[in-house]
């Protein structure tokens, strides 16, 4: 991990467009969970919302472990 205030990898932080194409979520859905606190963490980066990848899959996996259910051993 970067030391906080590491400027980041311009590949490293993507678009509204981006996350929903990676979740299958519809914008209209990460906006909804950006207004509520929901969601992957994001940030605003002039006048875009723009998120970072590593925190978006940090989300999903968060997701995948709270609703995953059977697959017991």
């Amino acid at each position: 991990m970067k030391p906080p205030g590491t400027p980041p990898n311009p590949a490293d932080i993507i678009d509204t467009a981006a996350v929903s194409d990676m979740t299958g979520l519809p914008k209209g859905t990460l906006r909804y969970y950006r207004a509520t606190n929901q969601g992957p963490a994001s940030f605003s980066l002039g006048r875009r919302v723009v998120y970072r990848r590593s925190e978006v899959e940090r989300w999903i996996a968060e997701q995948e472990a709270a609703t995953t259910r059977g697959g017991a051993a």
